[in-house]
């Protein structure tokens, strides 16, 4: 592990609790800056109010299902910081039903979070990164990536494209210095996996994606583990 992170800027999407606050307090221990986004003021202000004791972080109400908005967003990282270095897809929403039940609207909404999102969010990133020569971004996938589940036609749907669209921006933006890798966790201890078995003793703890990006942020530029899928070491038998 040889990358240096201190001084470096990074962006993480959804960063106001669970799996993206886990990241935000992981970047912020190696000393990286962070701005963080959510769609309600109360919980950006929150996480600014819990994260800022462990270093320089901000915080902006974003909808990554609006161009608009991501592209205001990004012009204020690029005013306030001055660069920007990284880049964590992490905002996403799941709702699972059988494919009859699903309503055009919902549909349409997962898809826009979960897919026009890290689309958006890159589209912005990659001209700050080119500008400071060179980024890191991480999308945040599922395992539901590649393994499709009664229930999970539109959830999985996201995230099968999130798949393609990781390893094609990978091809377009490595000759950039621009790395992109994904993590396809498991179930994870949050409220995101109330849908999943009781209890979470077994489940992913949200900090160990935050030192898995970590990990992977220090990774020696000339490598690239462009997928990790995690999955809990013991989960309940059946």
């Amino acid at each position: 592990m040889s990358e240096d992170l201190k001084g470096q800027v990074a962006v993480v999407t959804g960063g106001t609790r669970g799996i993206g606050a886990a990241i935000a307090r992981a970047l912020l221990a190696e000393g990286v800056a962070v701005a963080v986004c959510g769609t309600q003021q109360p919980s950006v202000q929150k996480a600014v109010k819990d994260l800022q004791a462990l270093g320089r972080v901000e915080g902006r109400v974003c909808n990554v299902a609006s161009f608009e908005e991501v592209e205001a967003f990004f012009r204020d990282v690029g005013k306030t910081f001055g660069r920007l270095d990284i880049l964590i897809n992490n905002a996403g929403i799941g709702f699972f039903a059988p494919v009859d039940q699903i309503a055009p609207e919902d549909w349409r909404r997962l898809i826009e979070i979960n897919l026009h999102g890290p689309f958006y969010c890159t589209r912005q990133a990659v001209p700050l990164m080119k500008k400071n020569g060179g980024g890191f971004i991480i999308n945040i996938g599922s395992l539901a990536g590649k393994n499709p589940f009664a229930g999970g036609s539109c959830y999985n749907a996201s995230k099968f494209g999130l798949n393609g669209f990781s390893e094609a921006s990978m091809l377009d933006l490595r000759h950039h210095n621009i790395r992109v890798s994904q993590i396809m966790p498991g179930s994870v201890q949050t409220e995101f996996g109330r849908f999943s078995v009781t209890g979470g003793d077994w489940k992913i703890d949200p900090a160990h994606i935050g030192d898995t990006v970590v990990h992977l942020l220090r990774t020696p530029a000339r490598s690239l583990a462009s997928r990790i899928e995690m999955r809990p070491s013991r989960p309940p038998s059946k």
